[in-house]
């Protein structure tokens, strides 16, 4: 039996949820692309759209002082070896390097660079400057309630 009214696919939670977490991530990385204090190779990846929204698991999940690769994947949602190429690329950048463990000498962690550290600041602003945007174009009411929500709903993850 075919449903006779699909407009539901279009208009579920989880499809908005998509879609609203899309739009803000790739204002995250416009902002970014034109921050001045972003090291200028970086700005020019982020502008011609090299770094994705993939990319900025990396910059959500890595501790300041480091992360083990295995953990920061799991963070992430990610596998271990999707995680691993966008490290390996990170790394190629200069944002991250991957440092002897002092608890385990077989594992590596994954640290941020100096230019990986202004890359955080970037991401830092540019969040609350998407953040100051949604308030505006939703309300402060709604804006507030949304946020509320969303963290009732994600179970108070940070």
């Amino acid at each position: 039996m075919v449903p006779h009214d699909d407009g539901w696919r279009l208009t579920h939670l989880g499809r908005l949820l998509g879609h609203a977490m899309r739009r803000f991530d790739e204002r995250v990385l416009h902002l970014m692309a034109h921050n001045i204090d972003v090291p200028l190779a970086l700005s020019n990846l982020a502008a011609r759209a090299q770094i994705s929204a993939a990319h900025i698991h990396i910059t959500r999940h890595l501790d300041l002082q480091g992360t083990r690769l295995t953990e920061l994947a799991q963070k992430a949602g990610m596998s271990k070896q999707a995680m691993g190429d966008l490290v390996d690329q990170c790394e190629a950048w200069g944002l991250v390097t991957r440092e002897p463990d002092a608890r385990d000498a077989r594992a590596r962690v994954v640290q941020f660079t100096p230019t990986g550290l202004l890359w955080l600041q970037a991401f830092k602003d540019a969040v609350a400057q998407a953040e100051r945007e949604f308030r505006v174009e939703v309300g402060p009411d709604v804006a507030t309630v949304v946020k509320i929500g969303l963290e009732a709903y994600a179970g108070g993850v940070p």
